[in-house]
């Protein structure tokens, strides 16, 4: 079998800190390669270093046989490969079709081909199980859908290597298995594949070889069936993996949040719920089922939404901005930490402060050391995986990333406290981290709402469960009388059948 790439002692230095550190892989052709570990460990940088996008600090990089000197992306595309990365390059102002075939577009005579793309555009959606409008500004897609573009594009460039940084991080589970189908697909036509993501579950079903990195180090590797889940976690974690109890509250209270009727044009209607202090409802169902929609409705984010709204039992009036929602005590952990939930280029103690200024401040002025002190006191709790100090939060892996946006919020300390797919893209040990901290902060007396694509978390740390489809809540599960399987949540989605 030959060689599609080989990195030769390859490492990468930023200032004193090395993240990937003489590192020698070899992908074969034709096959699925996974890069596994925990955040930080260095796979997304070895990922870019394969593609290009960065370049090594030592070490060298060969593709198809060329080697890759400069650490030039378009040396890479020129020797046969494409790459998907977990940060979105989709551009909003341009339409679905426009993004697929960015920088490889269709000419004659100088002229676009605009049929033939389109009709392209339209086989590759077939291919993949979507529907989109070709002509559809990208600015109007969610997150997932958005993400599906990405990976059209790299199908579309006909690459011989395509390299996947977290492809599935934001899909729902349909469209996981209509990627994963594609994988399969891919790999029968002879791509090969380099993937990293944080699904032991997708990594042990589509990879031919697997490769677990530690401290910017390949700590172990083998072919896939010498691997099982529980030797990946011990391999990545170094502590054996065991099962995870599912977590339930003990004293709920009286109802904090009572919302009836919620409406938002296009995306939800009619959906009514209560949650109590102690306890953590959970949102499930497929992507574009309303579910993201609904908090945002009941935070204030989404200005058009319309409702009652009932907090401690006394009617208040529909937030539609968030400040409002803040004044209700609402507050909303959202999913895109990296737009919407911190400010990268700002220090760990600032954004863990910035919803409460007042409290690290004294005549209207900041004071950095009790910022300081809160952050470090919160986000020790969370088991942030490096020391707490005022550097931007954008160095952090996305795993610690998303410890400082609950650490925000819980420093905010809001009485109800929406949360908005909190594991995406965070490997198994930070996910284990925020999910204790979001069942801790209800054991509090916080009232909780939380959605996930992962209907195995859903399970894991609800006390009640509503399942939604197109924009309505279509069941409501009691999950301390009733153990439904993510395949029963999935058939109620689906509109298959009802638990029992």
């Amino acid at each position: 079998m030959s060689q599609a790439i080989v990195c030769t002692d390859v490492s990468k230095r930023y200032g004193p800190s090395t993240v990937v550190s003489d590192v020698s892989i070899t992908v074969e052709e034709g096959t699925v390669h996974s890069l596994v570990g925990a955040n930080g460990a260095g796979k997304s940088t070895l990922l870019g270093i394969m593609s290009g996008r960065t370049a090594p600090s030592s070490g060298h990089v060969s593709v198809l046989g060329h080697d890759l000197k400069t650490g030039s992306p378009v040396e890479a595309r020129r020797a046969g490969l494409a790459a998907v990365y977990q940060e979105l390059t989709v551009l909003p102002a341009m339409t679905a079709v426009e993004n697929v075939f960015l920088g490889q577009d269709l000419t004659s005579g100088g002229w676009l081909k605009k049929r033939e793309m389109v009709k392209r555009f339209k086989d590759l959606c077939d291919d993949f199980g979507v529907t989109y409008d070709p002509h559809e500004p990208a600015r109007g897609l969610t997150v997932a859908k958005a993400q599906i573009l990405e990976i059209l594009r790299a199908v579309q460039s006909g690459s011989r290597i395509i390299l996947f940084d977290e492809p599935t991080a934001a899909l729902s589970e349909r469209e996981r298995r209509h990627f994963l189908d594609l994988v399969r697909e891919l790999k029968r036509r002879g791509i090969t594949m380099v993937l990293v993501t944080h699904n032991l579950g997708e990594v042990l079903e589509v990879s031919d070889h697997i490769t677990v990195m530690t401290n910017g180090r390949t700590t172990a590797e083998g072919p896939v069936s010498s691997w099982t889940r529980p030797a990946l976690v011990e391999a990545m974690t170094g502590v054996r993996a065991a099962e995870r109890e599912p977590q339930r509250g003990a004293n709920v209270g009286d109802i904090i949040l009572e919302a009836t009727d919620v409406g938002l044009p296009g995306a939800i209607s009619g959906v009514s719920l209560t949650v109590r202090a102690g306890e953590v409802v959970g949102l499930a169902g497929l992507v574009g089922s309303g579910r993201s929609s609904l908090l945002r409705s009941l935070a204030g984010a989404e200005p058009a939404s319309s409702g009652s709204l009932r907090i401690r039992g006394q009617a208040v009036r529909w937030p539609r901005r968030v400040r409002a929602g803040l004044r209700l005590g609402i507050g909303l952990i959202p999913e895109e930490r990296k737009t919407e939930g911190l400010h990268l280029q700002m220090s760990l103690p600032d954004n863990v402060t910035l919803a409460r200024l007042g409290d690290v401040s004294r005549f209207g002025i900041v004071r950095p050391k009790e910022q300081l002190a809160v952050a470090r006191k919160l986000l020790t709790d969370l088991a942030l995986s490096r020391e707490v100090g005022s550097y931007p939060v954008g160095w952090l892996s996305g795993g610690n990333q998303q410890k400082v946006a609950v650490a925000k919020w819980l420093f905010r300390d809001p009485d109800v406290l929406l949360v908005d797919e909190p594991t995406r893209g965070i490997d198994v040990g930070a996910k284990a981290d925020v999910l204790d901290a979001i069942r801790e902060a209800a054991n509090q007396g916080k009232a909780v709402i939380v959605t996930s694509a992962e209907i195995e978390e859903v399970l894991e740390i609800s006390d009640r469960v509503i399942v939604m489809s197109e924009g309505r809540a279509v069941a409501e599960i009691d999950l301390h009388t009733q153990s439904p399987t993510p395949g029963d949540i999935l058939h109620v989605a689906f509109g298959v059948k009802g638990t029992s």
